[in-house]
């Protein structure tokens, strides 16, 4: 058994985790770090490159933000592309790839146009791409399986290239991590296969235990994916809110079909993001579709167990069900959520889901599409028993008694370095530190 004292302790090595982790070191004058992660590895869960779909969202191509979060995310989203460059690591595991949202129909299409119209000053790269423009440059949205032009209207909106699109947020938080262990002045420990047992509050300070440490801190952040709400449970905090876990499934071709990133309009009554496609940069840049929404009764997508801690997380009761029912009395949402369901079938699922798929890819066939095994994680949809509704974005307790718990469902990944600083500027308050914010804007943002 050893015993270790830190000013900060960051609980999970998952992107979000690893961003903080950085930060701390690079921006902060605090002296002693720790980074506990309890797989024998760091971003082995949703931060994987295979668990997510590897976007950047900045919000341009995402039809279901409002210009309001547009804005707020653009920031964000810019500081992962900021980063890799730093670091050297464009072309490595940080793309730019063309990426637009279509409209398919007359009604989207006028969709399409006036959220362009809206957005154009805020993303000013952006371009309107018509049927014939779109032949040319993504022909597999255009041409159906005959190579005659599919009749719909369709129009799109992006960028063609030059826009940072595309990263693996597993080898990102691979790089923040070591680069915040080759800080000099600083203790920057990371300890792996260590998953916390217990937090408990001991006057000034926080005891963590793991399996083989018990370590104090000063200040904890928990980043633990849906494993903080959990563990703020544990301790009696965040008891007003629920976790619902949303897994995300794919479907994989099995040669390359878009040249970019292609999103559909969402539908404003569903809180899982549209289908859409994405060059997959860990398949040689075949197309994944995805992903599909699925509620799972379990935290952990891959792993054995986590039932047990879904069933604590969820904290079951009228205002619970009360959410349930307002989602299933919703024909849109019911008839989504059982599609969704149905597409996880062996065969039938990939009959139902090409059907959505040939949105985006007429010409698409059966035997260019397999379903992607081991892709896809799990994201904490919180739910807010005050409210009694399903919150959409981050979720983040802090209960002033120096310890903060995040839950971070997409964009999480993206606003990673955002989330970071604001935790930062919390620690530091706190426990009396100094954040070089000018440094900060100067390296990523300005």
């Amino acid at each position: 058994m050893t015993k270790n004292h830190y000013e900060v302790l960051v609980v999970g090595g998952g992107i979000s985790g690893a961003a903080l982790f950085y930060e701390l070191a690079k921006y902060t004058d605090v002296k002693r770090i720790a980074l506990v992660e309890k797989y024998d590895r760091l971003a082995k869960l949703n931060s994987a490159g295979t668990s997510n779909s590897q976007t950047i969202h900045c919000g341009d191509i995402e039809t279901n933000y409002t210009l309001e979060k547009a804005k707020k995310v653009k920031e964000t989203a810019s500081m992962i592309s900021k980063y890799c460059v730093a670091h050297g690591h464009e072309g490595k595991f940080l793309f730019a790839h063309q990426k637009m949202a279509i409209g398919v129909g007359d009604t989207e299409v006028a969709y399409m146009q006036k959220r362009y119209e809206e957005f154009k000053e805020l993303y000013p790269y952006l371009e309107v791409f018509d049927k014939e423009k779109l032949a040319q440059i993504e022909p597999k949205l255009i041409y159906d399986a005959e190579g005659k032009e599919r009749p719909d209207n369709v129009i799109g909106v992006g960028v063609e290239g030059g826009e940072f699109s595309t990263v693996d947020f597993g080898q990102m938080s691979e790089s923040l991590v070591n680069e915040a262990q080759k800080i000099e002045g600083k203790v920057a420990d990371v300890f792996l296969n260590a998953q916390v047992t217990n937090i408990t509050k001991l006057g000034d300070m926080h005891v963590v235990m793991t399996k083989d440490h018990t370590f104090t801190a000063d200040f904890v952040v928990v980043d633990a994916g849906a494993h903080s709400l959990y563990l703020a449970h544990e301790m009696g905090y965040g008891l007003d809110f629920a976790c619902l876990p949303v897994g995300g499934s794919f479907y994989m071709t099995k040669k390359k079909m878009l040249n970019g990133k292609v999103y559909m309009v969402q539908h404003p009554k569903l809180p899982f993001a549209a289908l859409h496609g994405d060059p997959d940069i860990l398949a040689d840049g075949c197309t994944r579709f995805g992903p599909t929404a699925l509620v799972m009764p379990k935290l952990e997508r891959y792993t054995g167990g986590t039932y047990l801690d879904f069933w604590q997380t969820l904290q079951f009761d009228g205002k619970v069900a009360k959410v349930f029912y307002d989602l299933m009395k919703d024909s849109d949402i019911r008839n989504y959520i059982l599609r969704n369901v149905l597409f996880e079938l062996p065969k039938f699922g990939k009959e139902l889901f090409i059907k959505d798929a040939r949105k985006i890819v007429p010409s698409l066939q059966l035997d260019d599409l397999e379903y992607a095994h081991h892709f896809g994680g799990v994201r904490p949809q919180v739910i807010s028993k005050t409210e009694k509704k399903l919150m959409l974005g981050e979720a983040s307790i802090n209960p002033g008694t120096g310890i903060i718990f995040n839950m971070t469902p997409s964009p999480g990944a993206t606003s990673c370095l955002g989330n970071a600083r604001r935790d930062v500027k919390i620690v530091c308050e706190y426990l009396g530190k100094t954040f070089d914010e000018a440094r900060f804007k100067h390296e990523l943002v300005d």
